[in-house]
């Protein structure tokens, strides 16, 4: 028969053994995890869940349109676009004879979009005066069976950000990448549809013509100098870009705020431009989405500027991000002017 006070004394030892998590019980870190960098007045926040350019803010002007830390970003705000870049329909594709099908967006919308990398955890590689770099391997899975290393090199000066793209296959077998990022640039807007007041000049020639976002095949001449935005609304890939002698392509978009200038080296030979007309009631037509990108939407299927990395091949690609403040007679009210949104 057991004594009852050895029934008491396991019963306590039960009970403590519950209670003691132990040197084993740790618990991933579950608080949003941003990398600051700041070089003058300038402050950069990196989130380490996409990589994604989650705030850039100069004194007190947001020059990029970011998110809240923790927060899920509207519009794939700040984010990199890897494997493929905006649209694929249906979410299929075939590659070498194998037909491949991606998680598409909704039932109601049967697109596969902006990649896979949005929500994937990502770490911090390298730190220096200015510059971080961030990076993540993206995993073989259904519908994209080969594996890809990313790293996102940023480097932060007092009036400009420097931003390369690096992917590399880590796989066994030739990869189709497409790359883009998702910056939402922002020039002054109050309220919705404030976007309208702002000057926009974008070097290129041609537009893809689309419906519902998807590439129909046929392309137009485009006339880049905008002008006044206005009601125009903007969702529309664009290519052969315009370049200095430098090779670059630059995008110039002036609001009350100041002056904003995006830059594309020669690996990007498109952008898309979006207004933000379809965003969320308090987000709409603040901004505009410039998109540097290595090819248009629903390039995975049709093969269009799709770049094909041999394993072990790697691609990198360069922009850049550069702001000149109005002067004090251009500034707003201090009733209309944003404010500076905690980091």
């Amino acid at each position: 028969m057991t004594d009852r006070s050895e029934r008491a004394d396991a019963s306590s030892a039960e009970s403590a053994h519950q209670r003691a998590p132990g040197p084993v019980a740790a618990w991933p870190a579950t608080e949003p995890r941003d990398i600051a960098v700041s070089s003058g007045q300038a402050r950069l926040a990196v989130d380490l869940r996409g990589g994604n350019l989650r705030r850039l803010v100069v004194g007190e002007w947001d020059v990029l349109d970011g998110y809240p830390a923790g927060t899920i970003p509207s519009g794939r705000r700040g984010g990199v676009l890897v494997p493929w870049p905006n649209r694929l329909r249906d979410g299929r594709y075939v590659w070498q004879g194998s037909k491949l099908q991606l998680e598409v967006a909704a039932a109601d919308v049967p697109t596969a979009n902006h990649g896979l990398l949005s929500w994937q955890p990502w770490s911090e590689l390298a730190a220096g005066d200015g510059t971080v770099t961030v990076g993540t391997v993206l995993e073989a899975r259904p519908g994209y069976p080969f594996r890809l290393a990313v790293a996102v090199d940023y480097t932060l000066t007092p009036d400009q950000l420097s931003v390369t793209v690096r992917v590399r296959n880590v796989g066994d077998q030739p990869a189709p990448v497409g790359v883009g990022m998702h910056p939402y640039l922002y020039v002054g807007a109050a309220c919705d549809g404030d976007i309208g007041a702002a000057e926009l000049s974008i070097p290129a020639r041609t537009a893809a013509d689309v419906v519902d976002g998807l590439p129909t095949g046929r392309r137009t001449p485009f006339d880049g100098a905008i002008g006044r935005i206005g009601d125009r609304a903007l969702d529309i890939p664009l290519t052969d870009l315009i370049r200095d002698i430098d090779g670059w392509a630059r995008l110039r978009l002036r609001g009350s705020a100041g002056e904003l200038t995006l830059s594309v080296d020669e690996q990007w030979p498109w952008l898309q431009v979006y207004s933000g007309d379809t965003l969320p009631e308090g987000q709409r037509r603040r901004s505009l989405a410039v998109e540097p990108m290595t090819c248009p939407a629903n390039a995975l299927a049709t093969g269009t500027d799709l770049l094909v990395l041999a394993p072990a091949a790697g691609w990198a690609g360069s922009w850049t991000l550069s702001w000149s403040a109005a002067g004090p007679a251009d500034q707003p009210s201090s009733r209309s002017r944003r404010t500076s949104r905690a980091a």
